[in-house]
């Protein structure tokens, strides 16, 4: 019979090796860690879901717009939101050419511009943002200049600033922008994801980094959390929540219709 073994290893280094966790296990201790991470978000910050959900609802009934943004896969939550069926219509997505996603080649490119100083200055300087909007960034370690410019930026126009991030990172980083901030100090809000510095969830015996990310699902969630929240604060005060449908059930287009045209001035996802 052949011998199988690689060249130059003998039986008592391959028993030196460290055997790999199963692979069976790993799906189950990521959701496992996601699902402890999603119930540390319902009982630690169910009070600042509350008051993001109350501040969408002010910036509604006072007409103002409402924006999210995120860099790179933290965009990802921000899109989510937007022209979402079961969502608010009035949210729209301050699209950063290169950084609100990661179809930008080469992918470190985007990388490189939350890193750019004065680049989220040029954005709201000529974005459709006035006094009175609210805008959501989220950015997992909120220490670079885009996010942290960015809420500055928006505070000093007069919009409401909420802010979805790790304070972890603050925590156990330097900030990486000239002001030497986070970007959870530039809040009226902060949300707290509670995702561990490097964003990943698992370890195991034979893979040499840390692995499975869970700041996309968690922030996702907690995103849904913050819009469902604004939905029923709206509808306590009697106004009718301006909800989009599912263009896939009977009538969803024609509902749909009817919302985008009656806040046409408040969405910008779409021709005039």
């Amino acid at each position: 019979m052949s011998d199988s073994r690689p060249p130059g290893h003998h039986p008592a280094q391959l028993a030196a090796q460290p055997v790999p966790q199963p692979a069976a296990e790993l799906p189950g201790r990521f959701l496992d860690a996601a699902v402890g991470l999603l119930r540390r978000i319902r009982d630690e910050e169910s009070d600042g879901i509350l008051r993001a959900g109350s501040l969408i609802a002010d910036t509604v009934t006072a007409g103002g717009r409402l924006f999210a943004f995120g860099a790179g896969h933290s965009s990802l939550p921000a899109q989510d939101v937007v022209y979402r069926a079961g969502g608010l219509a009035l949210m729209n997505l301050l699209s950063v050419p290169g950084v609100t996603g990661v179809d930008v080649i080469p992918a470190t490119l985007g990388s490189a511009l939350e890193r750019v100083d004065g680049l989220a200055d040029a954005v709201l300087g000529t974005a459709p943002v006035r006094t009175g909007d609210l805008l959501v960034i989220i950015s997992l370690s909120g220490r670079n200049a885009l996010p942290v410019e960015m809420a500055r930026g928006a505070g000093a126009r007069g919009l409401t600033v909420i802010g979805v991030t790790s304070v972890a990172y603050a925590e156990a980083t330097e900030a990486r922008n000239p002001h030497g901030t986070f970007l959870k100090d530039h809040c009226d809000v902060v949300l707290d994801s509670k995702i561990s510095v490097g964003d990943a969830e698992l370890t195991a015996d034979g893979i040499d980094a840390p692995f499975a990310p869970a700041s996309t699902v968690v922030t996702s969630a907690l995103m849904q959390a913050v819009m469902a929240s604004a939905a029923g604060e709206l509808a306590a005060r009697g106004v009718t929540p301006p909800l989009l449908r599912s263009g896939n059930v009977d009538g969803g287009h024609d509902w749909n219709r009817a919302v985008l045209d009656g806040y046409r001035d408040r969405i910008f996802y779409r021709h005039p």
